[in-house]
């Protein structure tokens, strides 16, 4: 993700559909690595494993745009929307970077943040399979409350954008406000931890909130120890209690032992056995550990039939009931056989009759992917004949560039935790990363000090 600064020229493109559009160099890629934001008149777009130093663009309202446009791209660029926007489609004009990167604001710096920071809550790669903590969701979202309110000048209708409400966001996160006030106390008084970071995130979520006209004890708790700076204790007491750990003070609910599922074919014969793909893109976020290794499938012998197993770890957010995912499963590529998978324990789980011969050949491709269904944005047509969209990747088949782009994201997370655990952290981060969220200073030192997340 990139911070502000010029240096990068554009191509500015009236399209045949009428928006305006910004083009930054970037690599394509699948959704999940992807940062988006919803702006007043466009849509900003970041390769979270790009270096890119500026957003791509897809402008629908110039009018409303020019708002920002040029606290992000410099007064050449807003121009030339303004202008694009009179002109038949395909006109195309390339702007250059400003003389000057002074001549541009900080807003593009906390633009990235801000688009990193939804795209870590939708698609941060927590694992316990693969080690990677996750998020505590609300410690992440009140830090995006702090920053979508820093970023104001994006933003012009909450209804029309959902991502520029930073009072939807204080009072879902609130939870995490009378915590992270302590942090701070602890923090200052022991001079440790990303004292700067703490204060400017509290100092902008106090002014969000008056602004917001959000209330609520927290709040005002956050509000005497802002203004007095007394130590702070939610139950009225006057003693600072400084929490043994990150981990005590932000302590995860939902965590879970993993443990092997007993087997749904009783008395079955083994006759084959594989790992499925886990394509994030076809289900919603925190259903499925998403680690590579987490779909399994085993084919038995019952009897003169064959039945496919198929299970897959479940997140530790994943719903427990009310809802069922899906295995699609084919056999050397013949038509798919669906299997309903139900919540049971830490994994969904379920069972199909499978039409294959009596004797499966050793060799046999048995290609077996999980799936929401109604969600995956490519469906099969042959399991949904209604679906108006192209044929789907179907299972297995989202190739190296979808596991390369899974392992880049992991790597990502990586390197961010490994940062974030550091003693000062915020200097650590190479361009085009920002400094770590407190959300991922907590999640290094809870996985440090061994907890179960």
């Amino acid at each position: 993700m990139p911070g502000a600064g010029g240096g990068t020229g554009v191509r500015v493109t009236r399209a045949a559909d009428g928006t305006v559009q910004i083009a930054v160099p970037a690599a394509p890629g699948p959704a999940f690595v992807r940062a988006v934001l919803d702006v007043a008149g466009a849509v900003l777009t970041w390769p979270v494993l790009g270096t890119a130093a500026l957003p791509a663009a897809e402008v629908h309202d110039p009018g409303r745009a020019q708002q920002w446009l040029w606290a992000v791209y410099g007064e050449r660029t807003a121009a030339a929307v303004h202008a694009l926007a009179a002109v038949p489609p395909g006109v195309s004009v390339d702007v250059a970077p400003p003389e000057s990167p002074e001549s541009e604001t900080a807003l593009a710096g906390y633009a990235a943040r801000l688009a990193l920071g939804h795209w870590a809550a939708r698609w941060w790669p927590a694992s316990y399979t693969d080690g990677i903590p996750a998020l505590e969701p609300d410690l992440l979202g009140m830090e995006l409350a702090a920053l979508t309110h820093r970023c104001q000048q994006l933003f012009d209708d909450p209804e029309d954008q959902p991502d520029g409400d930073p009072a939807e966001l204080l009072e879902t996160h609130q939870a995490a406000l009378d915590s992270l006030v302590r942090w701070w106390q602890a923090a200052r008084e022991s001079a440790s931890g990303p004292v700067r970071q703490l204060d400017g995130v509290l100092r902008l979520i106090d002014d969000a909130a008056d602004c917001a006209g959000v209330a609520g004890d927290a709040v005002r708790r956050l509000r005497s120890a802002l203004e007095t700076g007394a130590p702070y204790d939610p139950r009225g007491s006057h003693e600072l209690r400084t929490p043994l750990g990150l981990g005590s003070l932000f302590a995860r609910s939902g965590g879970y032992a993993l443990a092997a599922g007993e087997r749904l074919v009783p008395g079955g014969r083994v006759i084959a056995r594989g790992s499925g793909t886990n394509d994030w893109r076809r289900y919603p976020p925190g259903f499925v550990d998403p680690s590579e290794s987490a779909v399994s499938w085993t084919v038995s012998a019952v009897g003169a039939g064959r039945v496919i197993e198929v299970e897959a770890v479940a997140d530790v957010a994943a719903p427990v009931g009310g809802v069922r995912l899906a295995a699609e499963v084919r056999v050397e590529g013949g038509p798919p056989t669906l299997v309903s998978l139900a919540r049971r324990g830490d994994v969904w789980a379920g069972r199909a009759d499978l039409d294959v011969p009596a004797s499966l050949p050793p060799r046999t491709r048995v290609e077996v992917g999980v799936l929401l269904p109604g969600f995956d944005p490519d469906p099969d047509p042959e399991l949904d004949p209604e679906a108006d969209t192209e044929p789907g990747p179907g299972p297995g088949t989202d190739g190296a560039d979808g596991r390369a782009d899974r392992d880049a994201v992991r790597a990502l997370a990586r390197h961010r935790l490994a940062a974030a655990a550091l003693p000062e952290p915020q200097g650590t981060y190479p361009q085009p990363f920002p400094a770590p969220f407190l959300a991922e200073i907590v999640a290094a030192a809870t996985a440090d000090a061994g907890e179960d997340f």
